[in-house]
Formats: structure tokens, C-alpha cells, sequence
């Protein structure tokens, strides 16, 4: 493909992933409570890993606070980049810090379900009826981060970890047409919440650990969260404005 084609493909998806930046940042996965671990109790991120380095931009703990093993963690950031990949108008989902992101909404009360009704019963629902599965977003994601290592397996004798951009594009569409067998729910669901994730990531405030200083917001010329546009207001040009988190108040 042109070098052409894949800047139009990639401004395109910019401006219809199907979900604004500013309802992104108003709602989805960061109601949740950053900080809480799935039993409730308070959590340091730093206990996990032993150490942690710091999101300048904001004082954000890039530190993993609820995958414990590097192998999975790897996976989810190697998905997540296929969804959101970087090339010459933008970093990607890992630049983007979206696999801490989702690491840490795991950790709350997104990846609980805390908030929700959980109980039966668990029958396949339509696509208007929101969350139909008995699993948690935890249990759930878990599960799909070991199946599609078993799908790299299956298909191509390697880990996840080891396939190129390619064979990861074929699990994943295999998973998106719900073509991988899953216990309590289906791969079509995971690959919903997957793709959810990595965009509520990519443009969410990085105060939640995503957004990575910003540049989620700059690709879509979101000026985030703004004190006031007194200045601007009356100005009928389009005004680019340099973007501010929750934090920089």
C-alpha cells in the first residue's frame, strides 16, 4: 500500500472511530476508580512491580497494577498497537501508554464490574442489551490474552509475542468474526471490549494513565480541558489550541 493510501487510511480513522474524543473522556471505562484493585482495597502501583517511572506529563505511575507477568501485558500491547498502530501523523497504542491504561481500569472497578448487575441469567443477548456474559471485564480479558497466545499456537507454532503484524492481523479478525471458542462468552465480545479499550485509551485525560502527554488529543486538535475560550470565542478562523489535562489545573 502507497505511502499515500495509509495517510488517508489513518486520517479517515481519526475522524470516524465511531466515538468522540470528548465523550471518551466524559464517559466508558474511566468511570471507574483508578487506584482500587478488583477485592476493593487500596492499591500502590508500585507494589506490583517493584518500581515505577512517572508519566512526566502528568505524575502518572507507569507501572502495572494488574497483570503480574510481563508475558501478558506483552500480548495486550502487541493487540493494541495492531488496532491503533503508529505511523508518520502520531505515535500508536503503545506510545500512547494505552496497554498501562487498560492495566489499570482492569485493576478497578471497570475490570470488577462492581457497578453493574451480575446476576443470571447469562443468556445471549442482542447488541442493544449491553453486557450479557457471567465473567468479569477481568475474567474476560484474562481469558482472551491466554487464547489468543493458544491461537498463535495453533496457527503459526510461535507465541503471540513472536508473530509479525501480519499473522496478529489474522487472530484478531478471527476473534473479531467470533471464530475462537471461549468459555462464558464469545470471542466477538472480548474483541468488542478490546478495541473499546484501546480507543478509550488512546483518547482519554492521561490523568487515567493513557493519552500519553497528550497526543491522542493533538491528532484530533481536542483542546481537552480548557478554563475558558474567552479569547477565542468570537473568532471565526478555526482555533488550534494547545490541549490541557485534568492534572495541568
Amino acid at each position: 500500500m502507497s505511502s499515500d493510501k495509509n495517510n488517508v487510511s489513518r486520517r479517515d480513522f481519526l475522524k470516524t472511530t465511531g466515538i468522540a474524543a470528548g465523550t471518551l473522556v466524559g464517559g466508558g471505562l474511566i468511570g471507574g476508580l483508578v487506584g482500587y484493585n478488583i477485592n476493593g482495597k487500596g492499591t500502590s502501583t508500585l507494589e506490583h512491580d517493584g518500581h515505577g517511572t512517572t508519566n512526566e506529563a502528568l505524575g502518572s505511575p507507569k507501572a502495572k497494577m494488574f497483570f503480574r507477568n510481563e508475558r501478558d501485558f506483552s500480548i495486550l500491547s502487541k493487540a493494541t498497537e495492531r488496532i491503533f498502530p503508529e505511523d508518520d501523523l502520531g505515535p500508536g497504542a503503545i506510545g500512547l501508554d494505552v496497554p498501562y491504561f487498560i492495566d489499570h481500569q482492569l485493576a478497578g472497578n471497570y475490570g470488577s464490574n462492581s457497578k453493574e448487575y451480575m446476576q443470571g441469567p447469562f443468556d445471549v443477548g442482542s447488541p442493544t442489551q449491553g453486557y450479557q456474559s457471567r465473567l468479569t471485564r477481568s475474567e474476560i480479558f484474562r481469558q482472551g490474552i491466554q487464547r489468543m497466545d493458544d491461537e498463535a499456537q495453533k496457527r503459526f507454532k510461535k507465541s503471540f509475542n513472536d508473530l509479525d503484524g501480519k499473522q496478529i492481523d489474522e487472530i484478531l479478525t478471527a476473534f473479531q468474526k467470533g471464530e475462537v471458542e471461549m468459555v462464558g462468552v464469545q470471542s466477538a465480545f472480548f474483541f468488542t471490549l478490546l478495541r473499546a479499550a484501546t480507543l478509550e485509551g488512546a483518547y482519554s485525560d492521561p490523568m487515567y494513565g493513557g493519552n500519553r502527554n497528550m497526543d491522542g488529543w493533538r491528532m484530533k486538535n481536542f483542546p481537552g480541558h480548557q478554563m475558558a475560550y474567552i479569547s477565542q470565542i468570537e473568532d471565526k478562523k478555526f482555533q488550534k489550541i494547545e490541549p490541557k489535562s485534568l492534572g495541568n489545573h
